[in-house]
């Protein structure tokens, strides 16, 4: 059986990736896709005990290296446990942020040096990469507004200033321009069903319409 391909969303607060999410693995299920629909932090018993750990609380409650490291101990449980073993019987893995989260929020907003976490990404993950990564583009004062209306605990990241925010924004865009066989930015101020319409159409593009 064909190897299933590996599909992830990033971006800013409130930019609709789990929204997104939903839409794809509904899309794709109907063409007769085994579809994984994860998360991160999170995805497996374990993950999600650190998930836990690093989204409630003080925003200062970890450093940015402390985040890090706690992120791929998660993310290295999460693709052992979940999403390679889905991948190898032919699944399509959507996943709600992965490794450029850690290289957006650690690494250019929280100040790691990329080597740093390039190095442990290789400790905990050797060679194991996307197959397409989908980057939902919002100004975050759009996105923090969204998020604030879900009616949901604020977490340790939305609770971050401004201009953290804003260097999230550069730092997935960056990622972007850095790797643009991997990578795609969608407009986020799209309507969902637009978006969804708009990620598929890429998709099918990269991917090749199963």
């Amino acid at each position: 059986m064909a190897r299933g391909f590996f599909i992830t969303l990033e971006g800013g607060e409130g930019a609709g990736k789990t929204t997104l999410a939903r839409a794809l693995s509904e899309a794709l299920a109907a063409r007769g896709l085994e579809i994984v629909l994860t998360r991160e932090p999170g995805g497996t018993p374990n993950a999600e005990a650190l998930r836990t750990l690093l989204v409630e609380g003080d925003p200062g409650r970890w450093s940015p290296v402390g985040e890090t490291l706690l992120m791929y101990a998660a993310r290295e449980d999460h693709v052992r446990r979940l999403i390679a073993p889905a991948l190898e019987r032919g699944a399509w893995v959507i996943c709600d942020r992965f490794s450029d989260s850690t290289r957006a929020y650690q690494g250019v907003a929280g100040g790691v040096d990329a080597a740093h976490i390039e190095a442990i990404e290789a400790a905990a993950l050797g060679s194991f990469r996307p197959d397409l990564t989908l980057i939902a583009d919002l100004a975050p004062e759009a996105g923090l507004k969204r998020a604030a209306t879900r009616g949901e605990a604020v977490t340790r990241f939305e609770a971050k200033d401004g201009e953290f925010h804003s260097r999230l924004r550069r730092a997935f865009l960056a990622i972007a321009a850095a790797e643009p066989v991997r990578c795609a930015v969608l407009d986020a101020s799209l309507a969902p069903d637009a978006l969804a319409a708009a990620a598929l159409a890429i998709i099918d593009d990269r991917l090749g319409r199963p």
